[in-house]
């Protein structure tokens, strides 16, 4: 999306009002009027194409900023895809449904929500993928507290944000590469100095998510051995059906590309479910690949447990990337992000105000463009040079892009992890933003260590950090 330099160059002032105008108008569409986000960013789309038109950008000039920012997005596209396909064919071999058989073992009604957190915690960080963990293990969390009467919205809280710790805290995540990457810091060291803002926002969160369990739902647990047996009645619930995704596991830790690592789930979910279904042959196949997997047992709340995935199911969310990244595209073509980045370079002389415009940029970029790589980028090149004028090691500046950035975007309606999540977890974005509570605190933590000053590493006259 960036290969290119801006067409135009405006005042920061206006291109705030654009921006303004423009999301306060997706948003106010999405909230008042519970609109699929789609129309209003087409409608957006128009506008800037508009207003491109009435400053004399060539045509041809806002088609190309449109297409390469969707262009950026087709590699996520792909992912949703295979994604997809590896939820159907977890469910036909019985991967996701003996997860959900586990998570039914480990349950309880006084700590439910805390050990949902802890454990797609302990999962994220061991693959390092938040998007697998949640289309995996948090399909099982959600279904298991949809059956029992719990709160599906407090559930999914809890999964995105043990999702995306362990993502963010795994030296196999794409994020936690990128930022070290990014500003050239060693990747251990990175994931030892976000320690001290995120073990801070896990141990708040633990407690907040016990608080938050229920108290009076005990009764609801004797419902489990019921759904227990009527998977075991089904033939899904087998050791071997773990197979995939300990290969999955392996694979992600040996650092296998993200296409590979899910075709071979794929693969060797289909081989698994030969063993665990009666007739499948090869339509049955091809067909459980694009629609689906389907439960017809007569019983609702199996059925819903079960009837998931496919490709089909991703179309939603594709659509929905390619437009916010398409729309993301046609602001910086227009010179619209660039203007809002050039515009604050001023007010960075202060640590606390560099560390805070940081993590507004990082946030701005996941609610202007909707996607998680660029939350990191576009601020990482953006301060570096900031960071080194007030004497900051870069490590500071990581902290930030990860705190404010990657585990801010599963928070944003449009984005690609919160198209993504509510997808697979049948959970409006906006219904589980506010238990989320470790993508919500990270950020806050980082601005206030900003502001105090606490675990802040600065420079040496030498260019080297202080022991």
């Amino acid at each position: 999306m960036f290969e290119h330099k801006p067409i135009l160059h405006m005042k920061p002032l206006e291109a705030l009002a654009i921006v303004l105008i423009l999301f306060i108008g997706i948003g106010f569409s999405i909230i008042r009027y519970d609109a699929n986000p789609h129309a209003p960013i087409v409608i957006a789309i128009f506008l800037l194409m508009l207003y491109g038109w009435l400053k004399k950008v060539p045509i041809r000039e806002l088609e190309s900023g449109l297409v390469d920012g969707a262009k950026s997005g087709l590699g996520a596209a792909l992912l949703f895809f295979f994604i997809g396909m590896l939820i159907s064919s977890w469910m036909a071999s019985g991967t996701i449904p003996t997860f959900i058989y586990l998570a039914m073992e480990t349950v309880n009604g006084k700590f439910f929500f805390a050990i949902v957190f802890i454990v797609t915690a302990i999962i994220g960080m061991s693959i390092g993928s938040s998007l697998t963990t949640a289309a995996t293990l948090g399909v099982a969390f959600v279904s298991v507290s949809s059956a029992l009467g719990l709160s599906v919205e407090i559930t999914a809280g809890a999964v995105v944000s043990g999702a995306f710790f362990g993502d963010k805290m795994s030296p196999l995540s794409d994020t936690t590469n990128l930022a070290s990457m990014i500003v050239k810091v060693d990747l251990f060291d990175h994931i030892k100095n976000m320690m001290w803002t995120t073990i801070p926002a896990f141990v708040i969160s633990v407690i907040l998510f016990a608080v938050l369990s229920p108290q009076k739902a005990a009764s609801n647990f004797t419902n489990i051995n019921e759904l227990k047996a009527s998977l075991l009645e089904l033939n899904l619930v087998h050791w071997y059906s773990v197979l995939p995704f300990v290969l999955l596991a392996i694979l992600a830790i040996k650092r296998i590309p993200a296409i590979f690592t899910l075709s071979f789930g794929i693969f060797s979910g289909i081989i698994t479910s030969f063993f665990v279904q009666d007739s499948y042959g090869p339509s049955k196949i091809l067909s459980l690949l694009f629609s689906g997997y389907e439960s017809d047992t007569g019983v609702e709340v199996i059925d819903s447990l079960l009837s998931r995935g496919g490709m089909e199911s991703m179309f939603f969310s594709i659509s929905l990337v390619l437009l916010a990244l398409g729309l993301g595209g046609l602001l910086f073509k227009l010179g619209i992000l660039p203007a809002l980045l050039d515009g604050i370079q001023h007010l960075l002389k202060r640590v606390s105000v560099l560390i805070g415009t940081t993590a507004l940029a990082a946030i701005g970029v996941n609610l202007f463009v909707g996607e998680q790589y660029l939350s990191i980028l576009l601020p990482g090149n953006a301060f570096q040079e900031a960071y080194q004028k007030a004497g900051l090691h870069p490590k500071n500046l990581a902290r930030v892009l990860e705190d404010a950035g990657s585990v801010v975007n599963p928070l944003v309606p449009w984005s690609v992890c919160g198209v993504f999540i509510t997808q697979v977890l049948g959970v409006a974005t906006l219904d589980y933003v506010p238990f989320a509570f470790f993508c919500l605190l990270s950020p806050i933590l980082t601005v206030l260590y900003g502001f105090t000053g606490f675990t802040i590493t600065p420079l040496d006259q030498a260019g080297n950090s202080h022991n």
